[in-house]
Order: structure tokens, then C-alpha cells, then sequence
């Protein structure tokens, strides 16, 4: 089968938002979606509700949940030492496919890029165990990929102040973690070519959010896309949501 999976950054936890977030869910007819800022169960519940993506998961203060119209055989949060959020496991019922969400720390500067390369590693490290299996990462790493054009004069002046000192740029560690430990971008691996930007809805000028596979799984993803066009999109976040179709069954 086909997985429809969408990763999602519903901002502040999306208080008063929740018709505009489940518009643009319902749009994407995802058969899963994992949340980032999801700090608020009532808020997790209520578009649920709105999109019928009857399982679902979320805990106060934690940043990441996930909504599924698939019956759900576990989940749980993780929190490694170090790490400024927990991350999300969901295991789904009878496709043999987990899913780990994840919210790295945000700031751009080379400190805080050191620290979101430390968070990524102490989740490869968390789910070792799985890696020779079929699963997928996704989520909001607050990191650019490798050779991806950095547009300063869009940022505020203050990052601008902090890419400045960082030495005119921003490091790209996080991704290059990934992408060494023989990991998939999704969306560039369907987008060759492109921005992909995610972030700000206002304005976009940065990719924030991703999708990865092990790079042995790649072929499974028959594709991947920023959901831009949603009318609510703008209204119902600061992140455009990320989506993808992935083989989710099979071989390789």
C-alpha cells in the first residue's frame, strides 16, 4: 500500500486555529500526520475531529503529535538527554511502518546549528535498533541542507546580527548528519531542482521542514511537495506543511 503522510508545524499550538489547520489537513488526505507545536491535546483533539483522523496523539508542553486515519499499534515520546524536545515514535497497525517525528531547536547560528546536530544524532542513535528496517523521519530541523541558498536580506535583523557573527552563513551540519548516515531527502530526491521553501507562509524564504527515508528505501517515494496552495494555508500557520506518497509495503 501507499502512505500518505504530511508533516506539519501548526505554530503556538494552534489555538483558534483549528478550522484553518484542518482545512489545509483535509486538502492533502493524508493517511498520517505528524505535528510539530502540537503542545495542546485540546487542540490536537478538535482537528481530529475536523478532518476524522480518529487516532491521535499529543501531550501538553510536548511540541510533537500526530493525527492517523490508520489504527495506530503504538506510540510514544522519547527524551534523550540533551535534547530540547522529545521525539515521537508511531508504530502503525499491520503495514510494517514507523514513523519518528522530531522538532530540533530553532535559532540561527553556528551554536545553535552544533546543538541541532547533537539532537539529531542522539536520535539516530535512540532508534538504531530500527534502522535496518523500513521507517521514515520527518519534521521541522530548523536547518538548511547542504549547498541550499541562504536568502539573509529576508531574515529579520537580528538573525541577520547572528548569521553575521556566525561567519556570514549558517551551518549546514544537521542535514549533512542525514545525509552521511545514508538517509533520503525526500523532497529533493522528487525536486532535483527548486527551492522547496517551507517557511515563513508570509514570505517563504527557507526549508525548514523534511522528510527522510533510508537511502536503500529511496525508490518508495513516488512524491513529495510543499502544500502551497491551500487557500487556509497562510491563516493556519507559519509553516507550509510538507507532504509525500510512500510505498509503505514491499521491496525497496
Amino acid at each position: 500500500m501507499t502512505l500518505r503522510l504530511l508533516s506539519y508545524n501548526i505554530r503556538f499550538g494552534g489555538t483558534g486555529r483549528e478550522d484553518a489547520i484542518a482545512a489545509v489537513i483535509r486538502a492533502c488526505a493524508p493517511d498520517v500526520v505528524v505535528l510539530q507545536e502540537a503542545t495542546d491535546p485540546t487542540v490536537v483533539k478538535r482537528v481530529s475531529d475536523l478532518t476524522e483522523l480518529t487516532h491521535w496523539g499529543s501531550r501538553i508542553g510536548h511540541s510533537t503529535g500526530f493525527l492517523s486515519r490508520l489504527p495506530v499499534a503504538h506510540h510514544a515520546w522519547h527524551s534523550p538527554r540533551g535534547a530540547r524536545h522529545p521525539f515521537l515514535e508511531v508504530v502503525l497497525d499491520g503495514i510494517g511502518t514507523r514513523i519518528f517525528g522530531l522538532h530540533l531547536s530553532a535559532w540561527f547560528s553556528k551554536w545553535s546549528e552544533r546543538r541541532r546536530a547533537r539532537e539529531i544524532r542522539l536520535l539516530l542513535h535512540g532508534i538504531r535498533e530500527h534502522q535496518d528496517g523500513f521507517h521514515v523521519i520527518a519534521g521541522d530541523f530548523n536547518a538548511l541542507a547542504p549547498g541550499e541558498r541562504l536568502e539573509v536580506r529576508q531574515f529579520p535583523r537580528w538573525i541577520r546580527a547572528m548569521v553575521w557573527v556566525s561567519g556570514r552563513d549558517i551551518a549546514r551540519e544537521t542535514i549533512q548528519v542525514m545525509l552521511d548516515e545514508r538517509y533520503a531527502d525526500a523532497w529533493r530526491r522528487r525536486n532535483p531542482v527548486g527551492d522547496g521553501y517551507t517557511f515563513p507562509t508570509w514570505g517563504a524564504h527557507v526549508r525548514l521542514d523534511y522528510i527522510f527515508t533510508p537511502e536503500r528505501y529511496a525508490s518508495r517515494i513516488a512524491e513529495c511537495a510543499v502544500v502551497r496552495e491551500v487557500a487556509e494555508a497562510k491563516a493556519a500557520s507559519d509553516h507550509f506543511p510538507l507532504f509525500a506518497v510512500i510505498a509503505a509495503a514491499g521491496d525497496g
